[in-house]
Order: C-alpha cells, then structure tokens, then sequence
C-alpha cells in the first residue's frame, strides 16, 4: 500500500493514498481498532449538514470568505449525497467525544487544487469537538426520528384502522390475567392497540423538542471562546434552512455540551413504544397459537417453514422479530441512560456510544414496525368461529346475572359448571336461581360489550 504524509499537531503520520482524511482520523483508525461498530452514518450526514450550516454562518458573520463556504458546501453535499460513504471509517469505541469523527472530512483542497482549507481554521472555525458532536447526535436524532419512525408509526396506525373497522361487531371472550373474563368486541381489542400507538406517537413528538435546541457555539466548555457573537443563533438558523426542521441554539451551552438527557427523555419515549410493540406482537402471536391446540382465534400469514423437523408446522415469525427488536430496544435505554449520567464537569465523554445506541433503536422500530405492518397485521383474519366457541364456553359469561341472582350465587353457578362440565344456563337452573324462561331472556353475551 502506498501512503502520503499528513501532519497535526503531534507531528507526521502515514496515510494511505487514495483517501480523503487526515492525521488525526488516521491515528484514531489505529488506535481503535475494537469491534466492528462504526460511527452511524446518520452522525456522518448530520456533520455534513452542520459543517455546511457553520461555513455559512461564519460567512454571513465576516469570518469566512465566500470561496472557502462555498467550498465547504460543496464538500458537505458530496457527503450527503453519498459520494463519500467509504471514507468515515472510524469506530464507536473512540475518544467519547467524537474528536476525530470531527476531524474526518479533508476533501476539499482536492476540489480547489490547493491547499485552501485548513481542517481547524477552516472546516471547525467558531467550534470545537465538544459542541459539534452533540450537535450533530440532536441533528441526526431529530432528522432520522421524524423521517424513519414517525411515517412507519403512522402507516401502522392506518394499518390497524383498517382492521379495526373490518372486525366492528365481532363478539369474543375478553382475557384478564390470562384468563377468561368477559366479552369484548375484536375492534375494540384492536382499538387498544391502535390508541397505544397513537400515544407513543404524541409522546415521541413532544421529546423531539429538546432535541432540536443545539449546543452550537458553546464551543470548547461552554463558554463560547472563538466564536462570534451571534454564531449560534445564525448555525442553528442555517441548520434549520438545511434541514427543512426547526432547530434552535440551546439556552444554556454547559448543559448543553455536559448532559444527555434529552436524548435520554426522547429514547424514553422510543422505550415506551418499544414496550408497546411487545404487548401488541405477544397478543398477536397468543390469539394466533395453535392451530388446534391454542386459542386459535385468528389467522395470520404463513410467511415461511417453521420447523426443520416438524413437517407442515408455521410460526409467528413476524412476532419474534419485533419482539426481539422491542428487547435491544428496551437494553439501549438502560444504555442510554448510564452514558448521561457520566458528564463530568463541563464534557461528557459517552457520545458516541449514546448516540449509536439511540439511532439503533430508530432504525429498529421503524424497520420492526414495517415489516410486522407489511408481513402479519395485514393479513389478520378474525376466525369468527373459534372465537364464536370460545365465547359461549366462557364460565365469566355468569358475570352479566349477578343483577338477577346476587354475586354469591352467580359464583356458585360458575363453579357447578365448571366441576361438572355442564353450561352456564343447566348450572343455573339446577341450583334454582333462575328459571329456563329467565334466563334465556337475560343471558346475552352480545350485550355484555
């Protein structure tokens, strides 16, 4: 392999020809060489966006002249147009804050022939490491939640309106602690499910909000040391053009650069949905168990073989999918959650851990939720007859006479039938509380939802 030399401020490093970055991405992709987790590239286009932003800021301040913004800019967009994706090699396990992943883009003197940018007078001119990479996790945070997420939220919510108004009517045994209870309708069942979402949805809304205040500006401690006045309120306007979303500068910048903890509110929410989801899928995969010997009371789609060994056997894949998503999701949060309770002082050095983890559960449920939509929800067929049968066996059909015979002895019935294996009605009756006649006319299980 043949290399060039580059030069920081520790003195010469060998690069290999061919690659765009500098010194102090090549010692970080030595000296980190753990694991095969590399910085999202979500967290790579989100630096695009903000470096392009700064260049402009820094050039409506007087700081910067228009050809170095403009190449700059040039630079940025080659990057999101992934032109450029094979050149962000760096790991997550790094410096925890992010300092070479700052570093990384060189490619501009390329562009202009000459050296006409410097990667820190230039590129990282009225910042630091410690306000651009949190400001770039808030970018990537925010842009990826309300581009992946929301949608796949919202198409699933859809999803299940569909359902919910092609089973109205449809009377079936309610379940409470995993036992009988009494009746519901299927679309109301389904309804639970759908308002779960929807509450998910608004919660994951409103966390947004602090993730879209940035800690641009506060530069190395918060304090804003080299950068002009102004430069935060103008990098997060030209954020905010860029993006189409509306960011805005962080009120306090040593919180701002120190604490994690909008991202660990809005990952609360993206838990939330997570623990959402498993309730959602476990239903599924127990209404749908059998097909004999469970509750069998819907069908859903045969996507694949179930079994190497057991011919003709189909399992709720779609389930156990999201169901393990909604566990990594649920192990990120824990993560999450550690990573911001280590800002020492005026840094904190778990950003890159904290943010990989955050657009991991992103990715997760909106891929999770897509799939379960596409593979199973849509094809959710009630099997109106199982249900029927499960519904006239229930014992806790007995509830709906205790205003004719007393709780004492609507008890008492359900236990004769159950011990004898008769109906509720020959129970009933045997012991006297009610007549044939009355109890045909007050037992109604359609009327108990």
């Amino acid at each position: 392999m043949e290399y060039r030399i580059e030069k920081d401020s520790m003195g010469e490093v060998k690069v290999p020809v061919g690659v765009y970055w500098g010194a102090q991405t090549q010692r970080s992709f030595e000296n980190f060489k753990i694991s095969t987790e590399k910085i999202p590239m979500e967290i790579i286009y989100a630096f695009a966006i903000l470096k392009k932003a700064v260049a402009q800021a820094n050039n409506r301040l007087g700081k910067l002249d228009h050809k170095k913004c403009a190449l700059i800019g040039q630079v940025c967009d080659e990057i999101l147009a992934g032109k450029l994706d094979d050149q962000f090699p760096l790991a997550v396990w790094q410096t925890g804050s992010g300092t070479q992943s700052n570093m990384n883009a060189n490619r501009g003197n390329e562009i202009a022939g000459e050296k006409l940018l410097h990667p820190n007078d230039h590129v990282n001119m009225s910042q630091s490491s410690n306000d651009t990479f949190p400001t770039a996790m808030h970018i990537a945070a925010a842009l990826e939640t309300k581009k992946q997420l929301l949608p796949a939220i919202e198409r699933m919510i859809s999803e299940l309106e569909r359902l919910e108004a092609e089973n109205n009517g449809i009377v079936k045994t309610g379940r409470t602690h995993l036992q009988d209870a009494t009746p519901i309708t299927f679309s109301q069942e389904i309804s639970g499910w759908r308002n779960m979402l929807e509450k998910t949805k608004t919660m994951i809304e409103v966390s947004l909000a602090g993730v879209q205040e940035l800690a641009l500006g506060g530069t190395a401690v918060g304090t804003g040391l080299n950068a002009p006045k102004g430069f935060a309120e103008a990098a997060a306007e030209e954020v905010s053009g860029l993006t189409g979303t509306h960011f805005i500068t962080a009120e306090n910048k040593f919180h701002a650069l120190t604490a994690k903890d909008e991202l660990v509110f809005a990952h609360g929410a993206l838990k939330a949905l997570a623990a959402n989801l498993m309730k959602i899928a476990n239903d599924v995969r127990w209404l749908s168990s059998g097909p004999r010997c469970g509750l069998g009371e819907i069908f859903i789609p045969e996507n694949e073989p179930g079994s190497s060994i057991m011919p003709g056997k189909v399992n709720p894949t779609q389930c156990e999918a999201l169901t393990m998503v909604a566990v990594q999701v649920m192990a990120n949060d824990t993560a999450i959650g550690i990573c911001a309770s280590q800002g020492n002082f005026e840094l904190n050095v778990y950003m890159p851990v904290c943010i990989y983890n955050f657009l991991q559960s992103v990715r997760l449920l909106a891929d999770g939720l897509e799939s379960f939509r596409v593979h199973c929800v849509s094809g959710i067929q009630a099997n109106k007859e199982k249900m029927n049968e499960n519904l006239h066996r229930s014992l806790m059909l007995v509830t709906c006479l205790n205003p004719y015979i007393g709780y004492e002895n609507a008890a008492k019935t359900a236990k004769k039938a159950y011990n004898e294996n008769i109906s509720l009605r020959e129970a009933c009756i045997a012991l006297g509380f009610l007549t044939e006649e009355k109890f045909d006319e007050v037992f109604c299980p359609e009327s108990m939802v």
